[in-house]
């Protein structure tokens, strides 16, 4: 009876755990990376598209990023949109293409984007408590109502923490190499 609501939470914090690799991917970390324009989006004939479906986007060097767009009108809107974002990158446009070129980065950029990864990771951990939190009112609904025992209520709630804790292990480890993979030069 209660298997249903701790793999409901496994679920959750699955999800939770994917959309924080997603976000951490996103911030740039001295190599160019594409995914750093996976939230811009580009109004392509009143339909806002993502950056990859207007142009090629590829990676000629280590800390270079080259955006071709199909159609050369559409040229300017992504520069636009690329000075628009929060990407801190100036583009550089000769008319068929766009550069961007990732400064390397310096201490103290370094140690701010490390901060922004242990906010990030924490508000993770926040809402995987949260999770467990929503699970356990669940299981004790499910006592208060005599649909389980109460030791079933331990065990569900001895198996809940575990899964919790294994999470939040998991997203240690992704602050981990994400903060190693922005500290190495």
């Amino acid at each position: 009876m209660y298997h249903a609501v701790i793999d409901t939470a496994k679920d959750k914090m699955k999800k939770t755990l994917a959309l924080l690799e997603k976000e951490l991917s996103t911030l740039r970390a001295g190599r160019a990376n594409p995914k750093v324009l996976d939230k811009l989006t580009i109004d392509y004939y009143g339909t806002p598209s993502p950056v990859n479906a207007v142009a090629n986007v590829s990676v000629p060097e280590a800390r270079m990023l080259v955006i071709a767009p199909w159609e050369p009108k559409m040229l300017n809107v992504i520069e636009r949109e690329i000075l628009k974002s929060d990407i801190g990158i100036t583009p550089t446009n000769d008319g068929k293409v766009i550069r961007l070129v990732f400064p390397e980065l310096t201490e103290e950029r370094r140690k701010d984007l490390c901060k922004q990864v242990k906010k990030q990771v924490e508000e993770s951990k926040v809402a995987i408590r949260s999770i467990r939190r929503d699970a356990n009112d669940q299981i004790k609904k499910l006592k208060k109502d005599s649909q389980i025992t109460e030791d079933d209520q331990k065990d569900a709630e001895t198996e809940l923490q575990k899964v919790t804790d294994n999470a939040i292990k998991e997203a240690d480890r992704i602050c981990t190499e994400k903060e190693k993979e922005i500290m190495s030069v």
